[in-house]
């Protein structure tokens, strides 16, 4: 098996995504509250761009984090 399709399979199998998923949730909700809190109290307009990347990011490296994980553990 090619290393992407290796890569592709694991970052989509055995709970990974809903894993990553809850981390993006919680850490990205934070991170938006630190971020964008006075404008979301405030109620001025967000920025969109920042709000996405904010969830998108703790996703990948969660994502990033298990599947390294995982093939070390199949490589050894």
């Amino acid at each position: 098996m090619s290393s992407w399709r290796q890569i592709w399979t694991l970052s989509i199998s055995g709970g990974i995504p809903k894993r990553a998923l809850v981390i993006a949730i919680t850490v990205g909700t934070i991170l938006n509250l630190i971020n964008q809190g006075d404008v979301l109290f405030n109620g001025t307009s967000l920025h969109w761009g920042k709000l996405i990347l904010t969830f998108i990011v703790p996703y990948l490296v969660s994502t990033h984090g298990a599947v390294s994980a995982r093939r070390a553990d199949i490589l050894e």
